[in-house]
């Protein structure tokens, strides 16, 4: 994998970081990846059918 800086408002931080505290993630990494690869599926789902 590749390593690559995003900036996020202190909001999205913040519920990354609740989501790990909480046990339901083991990393921030693991949050990002997930969220946008559900982002990516959509968006090109939504693509190809119109």
């Amino acid at each position: 994998m590749r390593i690559i800086t995003v900036k996020l408002p202190e909001q999205f931080l913040e519920a990354i970081d609740e989501l790990v505290n909480t046990g339901r993630y083991t990393s921030r990494s693991e949050v990002i990846r997930l969220a946008l690869n559900d982002f990516i599926r959509k968006e090109l789902w939504v693509s190809d059918s119109e």
